[in-house]
């Protein structure tokens, strides 16, 4: 978080990491779909 008394304003800055629900998740689901197993299996 970052501040300034002379303009009166603050900011927030976060970083969001979805890799666990994104590309990971994505090539999961695709091994089960070639393996023929239930889609959400080990997700």
């Amino acid at each position: 978080m970052f501040g300034s008394d002379t303009s009166g304003q603050a900011r927030l800055v976060a970083l969001l990491d979805n890799l666990g629900k994104g590309a990971s998740g994505a090539a999961v689901q695709n091994l089960n779909l070639v393996l023929g197993l239930e889609e959400a299996a080990g997700l």
